[in-house]
């Protein structure tokens, strides 16, 4: 039986919430290879609806607002959308409803939680890797626009939100570079808006691995080369949207994760690998000194935080689009929303990894809560060991490479705490922590100018760092075998009480 939230209320004692199952006994299978075949698994589980005649101006938008905000709204594909390439298609809310597990190779029968940690069991704590294949050719070669015939004001690309300073089309999306230094491909999902026919601006924040890379090239006075990737496959994207560790390829993840290398093409224009079967691919160079005002943008935070400042531009030497082809859109809302719900699973199991791999021991389960965009509040469930385990868990979940980034409030939980469950994480807050003596406070923290917390005149002067609050909600180590026993039933009898009065839920 499940709670309102879709979650297992069977609590595992040892597993922060997860249950019985054997989630390593399960066999991941990713079932689709670009974001076609991606579209006919979620037809089969009866979770796409058709839109036509919709318009980009106005239309699609608004429809964005209504269905990301919930888990059951259906993904919808929009066509015949006037003045756009005759067949051109836009494609919103991927991963939600049953379609989540599936396109992350699981069953759809899985909580988010057990979503996420069979996630991690199966690609994150092995971290497979299998360098892609370069092929001569492939459907992203069925149309090429060169020179004169650049436009990339042809495709739908919708106004997301009504505020927003232009037309951007890379929400889906994920922009391939190659490090200067050691030629690393680095594929990284950030915003993309478009300026006009032959040219496009795209914001990263400082510390990102494409903005290291931007930065070395710009920085040389050297052009950088970029293929930006709008309509890949789901399971592309979601790796472009996550902390890959340095020096890792997000191509060679994927091959790992499928068991089969990416197939890529070597761009006409920058020579950077570009998937064979994606969408639509723009491709070009980012100039020294060439930049135009970007933004604003309603952001992941759920405000328009980052205004409009001068950004580079890549000038497009290249386009290369499928027939019919689908623009892949995940615009942010204002949490909970879909971009939450993917990070959340993603992120979470990367989190508990990277706590894991720092040395922290008994780390049963972590989520990063839709709530704060899946980075501004992070829970933290441990089986407690030895004193000051819970403040050395909280402090490594705030500054590992995947939670450092933008963080605000970490809550460490004992193992009896579904952590994806806020209610029950700000009960063991406001009953297990005390404020004078459960709270840690790190300052000058890494964040970045989408922070809508940071005063405008310290972004003015280039300081984007932030505070992060570390709550201890443990028992008190030292006295927990005395701390008031709760008031629930035993695992036993839930079950019991369960099978025998669940039909009053029907």
């Amino acid at each position: 039986m499940k709670d309102d939230a879709g979650l297992n209320q069977e609590q595992d004692p040892t597993g922060g919430g997860l249950g019985a199952r054997d989630l390593s006994a399960i066999t991941p299978e990713i079932p689709y290879s670009d974001l076609r075949e991606w579209v006919e698994e979620a037809r089969k589980l009866d979770e796409i609806r058709e839109v036509e005649g919709a318009s980009w101006e106005r239309d699609i938008g608004m429809a964005a607002e209504v269905v990301l905000l919930r888990d059951d709204a259906p993904c919808v594909l929009f066509k015949d959308i006037p003045g756009t390439i005759e067949g051109s298609r836009v494609l919103i809310n991927f991963f939600g409803g049953k379609r989540k597990n599936m396109t992350l190779g699981f069953p759809t029968d899985l909580s988010k939680l057990e979503l996420s940690e069979a996630f991690r069991i199966h690609f994150i704590a092995d971290l497979k890797q299998i360098p892609p294949r370069e092929v001569d050719d492939g459907p992203i070669l069925e149309n090429v626009m060169m020179e004169g015939d650049i436009d990339v004001t042809r495709f739908p690309t919708p106004l997301w939100h009504e505020e927003d300073g232009g037309r951007y089309i890379g929400t889906g999306s994920f922009n391939v570079t190659r490090d200067p230094d050691n030629g690393w491909i680095n594929c990284g999902t950030y915003r993309v808006m478009i300026h006009d026919e032959k040219s496009v601006g795209f914001y990263i924040s400082p510390g990102k691995h494409g903005r290291i890379m931007r930065d070395k090239y710009l920085s040389r006075g050297e052009s950088m080369p970029v293929a930006i990737v709008v309509g890949g496959d789901p399971m592309s994207f979601l790796m472009g949207c996550s902390e890959v560790p340095h020096g890792v390829s997000e191509y060679d993840v994927l091959g790992g994760m499928r068991g089969k290398p990416v197939d890529v093409i070597k761009g006409r224009v920058t020579g950077l690998p570009i998937p064979a079967n994606a969408e639509i691919v723009l491709e070009g160079f980012v100039e020294p000194g060439n930049v135009k005002p970007e933004g604003p943008f309603g952001e992941w935070t759920g405000y328009y935080a980052s205004d409009i400042r001068e950004e580079p531009v890549m000038d497009i030497k290249a386009i290369y689009h499928r027939n019919d082809p689908i623009i892949l859109g995940c615009p942010p809302q204002r949490p909970p929303d879909e971009l939450c719900r993917y990070r959340a699973v993603t992120r979470s199991a990367l989190i508990r990894e990277n706590i894991a791999q720092a040395g922290v021991p008994d780390v049963t389960a972590v989520w990063a809560h839709e709530i704060g965009g899946s980075r501004l509040f992070l829970a933290v469930a441990i089986k407690q060991r030895y004193a000051g385990h819970a403040k050395q868990a909280g402090h490594i979940a705030c500054q590992c490479h995947v939670g450092a980034y933008c963080g605000r409030y970490v809550v460490v939980v004992d193992d009896d705490i579904d952590v994806s469950d806020l209610e029950q994480v700000m009960w063991a807050l406001v009953t297990r922590s005390d404020p004078a003596t459960s709270i840690d406070i790190i300052t000058n923290a890494w964040s970045t100018p989408l922070d809508p917390r940071i005063h405008p005149d310290e972004k003015a002067k280039g300081n984007t760092t932030n505070s992060r609050a570390i709550i201890d909600a443990c028992r008190p180590y030292h006295w927990r075998d005395q701390f008031p026993k709760v008031n629930t039933p035993s695992p036993e009898l839930a079950r019991e009480a369960r099978q025998k009065w669940g039909f009053l839920f029907d």
